[in-house]
């Protein structure tokens, strides 16, 4: 059995009251205590999982990981694979035209961004997201040689939401 030894120090005391209110932080505390004896702490952070990135760094492009896809006048298939999908780009036409994201199970199809417009020129940005479960599919369609759809896509996490690093 460990020594125990009260610590006087109203700087800390001050500072565990307001940062944990269950130890006293809304009334009368008790005195901070130090002990000899050594208590296992278990580390349940990303960092102790063995991942050593940040999830925002894990999510970074590298030249292995993305994919681009420049569609005109057709249907592309960009994404087949299961898992979470980081996808961005832009849509740009020079005369009337639409183009179109969207999700095909092969069976249904639902839209997911639509762009489309008059006679002028356009460009119109986007960056979003998509999950795709097995026998899904991400699509993109132009309607016309005017329509043009850049997408850049690349993986951030498989179908079991495990993030996947850059390489």
């Amino acid at each position: 059995m460990g020594q125990e030894y009260f610590i006087n120090n109203q700087k800390l005391e001050d500072k565990i009251r307001k940062s944990l209110p269950s130890q006293g932080g809304a009334g009368a505390g008790f005195d901070l205590s130090a002990s000899t004896q050594i208590i296992p702490t278990i580390d349940v952070t990303e960092s102790a999982e063995g991942s050593n990135l940040r999830q925002d760094l894990q999510t970074s492009m590298s030249f292995n990981d993305i994919t681009h896809t420049v569609t005109t006048n057709t249907t592309n298939n960009i994404i087949t694979n299961t898992g979470y999908f980081r996808v961005f780009g832009n849509f740009y036409h020079t005369g009337t035209g639409n183009a179109q994201l969207q999700l095909t199970d092969g069976v249904s199809t639902k839209v997911i961004l639509n762009f489309g417009g008059g006679s002028t020129a356009i460009n119109n940005i986007f960056d979003i997201n998509v999950f795709l479960s097995a026998g899904d599919i991400l699509q993109a369609v132009t309607s016309n040689t005017a329509t043009i759809l850049y997408s850049t896509t690349r993986q951030i996490a498989d179908i079991n939401g495990s993030l996947t690093d850059p390489t």
